[in-house]
């Protein structure tokens, strides 16, 4: 990747990058394309393509499940309670 490329980028990006970050940048990026350049060398003829798509659908139903009334003993827990409702201290 020519520095050029990445200044132009990274403005795009407004990104704001020191000369340093620059160069490990204009490095790490100039990696990763050689690394995709050798990946389209390699041949896949034949090959099938690796998904992660399952043959049926994998979700379930939703469905309402059966939860038995323990309003009681939860409130039992709560340290404070007004009218039946749980007294949650102000966070600001």
């Amino acid at each position: 990747m020519h520095s050029e490329d990445l200044h132009v980028t990274a403005q795009l990006a407004r990104l704001e990058l020191s000369r340093d970050e620059e160069d490990r940048l204009e490095k790490a990026v100039s990696q990763m394309l050689e690394h995709f350049a050798k990946m389209k060398e390699l041949d896949v003829e034949g090959l099938e393509p690796t998904t992660q798509l399952a043959l049926e659908n994998r979700l379930r139903d939703d469905s309402v499940a059966e939860v038995p009334d323990n309003r009681e003993a939860l409130l039992k827990n709560a340290p404070e309670l007004e009218d039946r409702l749980i007294v949650i201290p102000n966070v600001l």
